[in-house]
């Protein structure tokens, strides 16, 4: 049996939730395979996508050491630091990276990324990478190209074209497929163009809607002309800088009108787009200081939510009636945890001593991150044991562990987007704490849609106040647990009509402009 054929075994047994299985065969290949770079990098990839960081750290750093040319070790080694919460480290990595690969597509889109999780980084320093970034893809398609002629064809529909790598089961494509859904064919001729490797129930659902293109074989030229010849309209960019970005094929204008949406939180750097889609909740006056695009606000927010088919059809009762203490909690992904988070969690927990924290993603699964990050909350005065670490899960029981929280804390600068989304819907009010970045108000956005700005913090003071404060008060608590689905169904953020009408009516305008 060949370590390829392993490895799909082991990826079986994880998918299946087997990790004792997954690890064992994942030690059998690289025990069976100790000079062979492919096979041990092909395990850490492995590992680190279930969230097993050090067993991943090991491969990464054993093929660094069979071969010191490949950069493939070392950038897995930046993305590790930085789902760790080491974005110091990250930064280091990518520096270096960077200096020895300029023209790598995948370092700059990384470095680009990760800045949004690092609080330290400036709003200067992150709009400079990404000006950077704009210059380079633009040099990279060969200069700056002419605008294409905008097409207005007598009551002929819109051709829009949707880019993503993400089509799939994961936040862009369960955050947009209701919306490709909901356009009129009389009046919007829908594109899929997918980039992604991912092919599941989601990736079936939007191809029913849609003229669906796997553009993931296609190189830049190649999938520019495609668009070209399908007579787009108007393309939008739903990845921005996140894994499988096709972004630099927007650098060779194939459209008349460019957009990014949704599956971005800042600027892309690329002055050939021509509107960012946001909202006045993401976006308040002075936030194009951030932008090399133009915004474009729709009144009813940038997200639109809909549940999973396959979400609990009730919400749980209220944890701490029955526990006789507050649960507090976050399914953050552990790259949005910093210091300034652990100081305002613990601080959270020291005013309420019985309270507890559960903290769920899957690097959770290694035994080095839960230590880090119990000794964080230790050095704040807070025991380890009032701390449950959750590693993955399926999502369907992701959903209902919510049933076990009573309240969620964000995470900053970097919050929650589909997770704060869930966690409302099943029932559990999320406190956060908006500040300049876009990124960071993502729930002070949905928090808004729904009529509970309240729970969004001014301030580090304020923050701890309001988990207090709601931490205290179990009445509220139950009638918002129980009145939740009711404010969410009743909201813009489920009204897809609305976000259907207020995107025809932005494409309208800037083709009409």
């Amino acid at each position: 049996m060949t370590w390829s054929t392993n490895l799909q075994s082991a990826q079986s047994f994880a998918q299946k939730g087997d990790f004792n299985q997954f690890l064992a065969l994942c030690q059998q290949i690289v025990d069976s395979c100790s000079s062979d770079a492919e096979a041990i990098l092909s395990v850490g990839v492995l590992l680190i996508n279930f969230g097993f960081l050090a067993g991943a750290k090991s491969c990464f750093l054993r093929v660094n050491a069979l071969l010191p040319k490949d950069i493939r070790p070392i950038v897995n080694l930046a993305n590790l630091a930085r789902d760790s919460g080491d974005h110091t480290e990250s930064r280091r990595l990518y520096s270096i990276l960077l200096q020895h690969f300029p023209d790598n597509p995948i370092i700059r889109r990384n470095i680009l990324t990760s800045l949004e999780y690092d609080p330290s980084v400036s709003d200067k320093e992150r709009l400079d990478y990404a000006k950077a970034w704009g210059e380079w893809a633009i040099a990279k398609a060969g200069g700056l190209k002419p605008r294409p002629p905008i097409r207005l064809v007598n009551n002929a529909p819109l051709r829009v074209g949707y880019v993503s790598a993400d089509f799939c089961q994961h936040t862009v494509g369960l955050f947009v497929k209701e919306i490709l859904a909901s356009h009129n064919p009389e009046t919007i001729t829908v594109f899929a163009y997918s980039a992604g490797a991912v092919k599941d129930w989601l990736t079936n659902t939007i191809c029913k809607v849609c003229q669906f293109r796997d553009v993931s074989a296609l190189d830049d030229i190649a999938f520019a002309s495609l668009i070209r010849q399908d007579k787009i309209d108007i393309l939008i960019d739903l990845s921005g800088h996140t894994a499988g970005s096709r972004l630099t094929v927007f650098a060779h204008r194939p459209a008349p009108i460019q957009l990014s949406w949704l599956g971005y939180f800042a600027t892309t750097g690329l002055g050939v787009i021509d509107g960012v889609i946001l909202d006045k909740w993401h976006a308040p006056e002075g936030t194009e200081s951030q932008f090399v695009e133009p915004i474009i606000r729709l009144e009813s927010g940038r997200f639109f939510y809909a549940p999973v088919p396959f979400a609990p059809s009730e919400v749980s009762p209220l944890p701490c009636i029955k526990n006789g203490y507050i649960t507090f909690g976050s399914f953050n992904n552990t790259a949005k945890l910093n210091s300034g988070v652990f100081d305002l969690w613990a601080e959270i927990l020291s005013c309420l001593p019985d309270s507890r924290l559960i903290l769920k993603w899957r690097t959770f699964h290694d035994l080095s991150m839960c230590q880090t990050v119990k000794a964080e909350f230790a050095k704040r005065g807070v025991s380890p044991e009032r701390l449950e670490l959750r590693g993955f899960s399926f999502h369907v029981d992701l959903l209902k562990e919510y049933g076990d929280i009573d309240i969620a804390l964000d995470p900053f600068p970097f919050t929650g987007g589909l997770t704060s989304c869930e966690a409302l819907w099943m029932g559990v009010p999320v406190v956060t704490f908006p500040q300049e970045r876009v990124v960071s108000r993502q729930t002070f956005a949905i928090l808004s849609a729904i009529g509970l700005s309240y729970l969004a913090a001014t301030d580090e003071d304020d923050y701890v106040r309001i988990a207090v404060e709601l931490a205290k008060d179990v009445v509220r608590l139950e009638q918002l647990r129980k009145s939740m689905r009711k404010l969410m169904r009743e909201s813009v953020l489920m009204d897809v009509g609305k976000k259907r009408d207020e995107l025809f009516y932005a494409f309208w305008v800037m083709l009409r402009a």
